[in-house]
């Protein structure tokens, strides 16, 4: 079966990074990049992905946001992020939010991690 990934941030060349590298994986298909709070929101309506790859700051609105406004029936979310404070990681564990990495000690978990996703689904 294969992962479908929605990757939501703003930075064009790391998301152009991240989906070389999910690309990349095998049974892993990115079905979006998209920069913002409302594209993200659509993106998971239309796209349907089994996972959402969530920058916290996006161009408009946060990642936050985005996990509020798709409500608990979303599909899991792996925040990817370079803001990893502590109110920051409550927050997310709060709304539900199943993973929490730092971009600038992470990046190389992020593959992994969701090769470990889609080897559970």
């Amino acid at each position: 079966m294969t992962l479908r990934v929605l990757l939501v941030e703003d930075s064009r060349v790391l998301a152009e990074r991240l989906r070389e590298s999910l690309d990349g994986l095998e049974d892993v298909v990115v079905v979006g990049v998209v920069a913002d709070e409302s594209s993200a929101v659509a993106a998971v309506r239309e796209q349907r992905p089994d996972v959402i790859v969530l920058d916290l700051q996006l161009k408009t609105g946060t990642g936050f946001g985005v996990v509020q406004k798709l409500g608990p029936a979303r599909p899991k979310v792996i925040v990817f992020t370079n803001y990893v404070l502590p109110e920051y990681q409550r927050r997310a564990r709060s709304l539900g939010i199943e993973h929490f990495l730092d971009k600038s000690v992470d990046y190389e978990r992020l593959p992994q991690l969701i090769q470990e996703l889609g080897a559970a689904q």
